[in-house]
């Protein structure tokens, strides 16, 4: 286990290199810059533009920029924004908070609620409470996220006002508990928004594999022996079911700071889907490598999890 543990260490080291190579290179050889004239700023003259590039380092060649990048981030040191002139690490640290708190809600309840409905419909399979939570699962599946978060606006917002409109917080400063609350229910719909768009495909997902446990031969054998039902679920379902679950979990980590940039900006949420798309519409690059660097991560820490994981329930794949 300790040595399989070490290789999974290795294997993300040099996936973040590489990972780091390609965007680096990708980012900088985009059309236009920061410090570049014309739309993006137009008032800057070519003498400024030149001092910038020097205090930037970007006069360097990119492959020693590259270097120096390198040298930083082992010190973990992302850079500095070129809009705000703030630490990356500081910015990213203002933003990932919220976005964390409204994914990882939202992931929770969809794995949850997902889970529970998949398994009611297989074992309802092609009765009324099968067919009624397919038509959910289809309604779910096909619902834009920007439509359906318009809709609750307008209900419940406008009409109903029991909701906010935008933001985080309310006018009047809350205090302890209240502080968190009054956030919750500032977050209240977008979080509904990205369970309801997430619930659809998973939940097929789930019936099917059911479903495929449920005409196995080894469960057909054990009904034949007379196992009561509760056993069946605890016995077969449920074990059966963990791994492809723990693969979607650790595939899903990425997505606790990719947030929605869609959503964020419906709501007026200052997250980290805000922050990546205003950093690549000017092309902030330490922002844009932070994000990307700190997601390649989560993306590659989720499928090592994953992968010992599997490795402690299924015996099988030590050999």
């Amino acid at each position: 286990m300790i040595e399989a543990v070490f290789k999974k260490l290795l294997y993300i080291v040099f996936m973040l290199f590489f990972i780091s190579l390609i965007s680096f290179g990708a980012i900088h050889l985009a059309p236009n810059s920061f410090l570049s004239g014309g739309e993006l700023n137009p008032n800057m003259t070519p003498e400024s533009i030149a001092a910038l590039k020097a205090v930037y380092g970007l006069d360097k060649p990119l492959f020693e920029q590259y270097i120096d990048w390198i040298e930083n981030l082992l010190t973990f040191d992302f850079g500095v924004s070129f809009v705000t002139g703030e630490a990356v690490i500081d910015e990213i640290g203002k933003r990932i908070g919220i976005t964390l708190a409204m994914n990882a809600l939202a992931m929770v309840a969809v794995f949850g609620l997902s889970i529970y409905l998949g398994i009611k419909a297989a074992l309802a399979y092609e009765q009324k409470e099968d067919v009624a939570i397919r038509q959910l699962a289809l309604v779910s599946f096909s619902m834009p996220s920007f439509y359906l978060a318009l809709l609750l606006i307008i209900f419940f917002s406008l009409k109903l006002g029991w909701f906010p409109i935008s933001g985080l917080h309310s006018l009047e400063p809350k205090e302890g508990i209240a502080y968190y609350l009054d956030m919750l229910w500032h977050i209240a719909l977008p979080v509904f928004v990205i369970i309801f768009v997430s619930l659809g495909s998973m939940i097929i997902y789930i019936r099917s594999l059911t479903l495929e446990i449920l005409k196995s031969d080894y469960l057909f054998f054990a009904k034949s022996r007379g196992i009561e039902d509760k056993l069946v679920f605890w016995r077969y379902i449920v074990p059966n079911l963990l791994p492809p679950i723990v693969t979607l979990l650790g595939l899903s980590l990425p997505g606790l700071i990719g947030g929605s940039v869609i959503l964020e900006a419906i709501f007026g949420i200052d997250g980290m889907g805000q922050l990546f798309y205003s950093s690549a519409m000017s092309r902030d690059y330490p922002v844009i490598m932070g994000i990307l660097m700190i997601g390649a991560f989560l993306t590659l820490l989720g499928n090592v999890l994953a992968d010992l994981i599997l490795l402690k329930l299924n015996p099988f794949m030590r050999r």
